[in-house]
């Protein structure tokens, strides 16, 4: 496996569900749905890639990130994925959610919501680490995966966007590799 390449495993761009980081939360919940539908991998679309005007992918929107924006105070807090979240009780957790009165009716007007939410106000512009080269081996872009305990990488020619490597196919083809095994 050290001689395959992330651009022969990763989702190119024009295969993966995209929007515009104008549409709004209801045109980025279409989008991901047709997407699932037309696509034939293995697994199904969890984020959509999200593009400017020029058609160059920018962010990323997850379902954790859809689902946070419908609570529009939930999007002032610092993001509780961060490490230096990762030793807080439910009992902290809890008193946020109460200080900040969050979650006490996220799906109240959710039409509303969804006509009136942006994507680039819930959408995620990836850092150092959070991209991986086409030219990688998978071995590194698996370390890369692991040891940032990410989903998903977005792939790189030339610093831009291209596609998407994902942890789903990454075990996909380990399970395959593991099978092919002679016991």
């Amino acid at each position: 496996m050290k001689t395959i390449k992330v651009k022969e495993m990763m989702i190119p761009l024009a295969e993966y569900a995209t929007v515009n980081q104008e549409a709004t939360f209801y045109e980025a919940v279409l989008a991901l749905e047709e997407a699932q539908k037309n696509f034939h991998g293995l697994y199904r679309h969890r984020a959509i890639l999200v593009l400017d005007d020029q058609g160059h992918a920018v962010g990323k929107i997850g379902q954790d990130d859809l689902i946070r924006g419908l609570e529009r105070g939930s999007r002032g807090i610092e993001d509780l994925r961060a490490p230096s979240y990762s030793g807080f009780s439910t009992a902290y957790f809890k008193s946020v959610i109460e200080k900040y009165h969050l979650w006490e009716a996220p799906l109240a007007e959710i039409c509303k919501k969804a006509a009136e939410i942006k994507v680039r106000d819930l959408m995620h512009t990836p850092v150092e680490g959070e991209t991986v080269d086409e030219e990688a081996t998978l071995n590194e872009a698996i370390h890369q995966l692991i040891m940032a305990r990410h989903q998903s990488l977005l792939v790189t020619r030339n610093g831009k966007i291209v596609g998407i490597f994902r942890m789903t196919d990454v075990f996909h083809k380990i399970c395959e590799e593991v099978k092919a095994c002679k016991f």
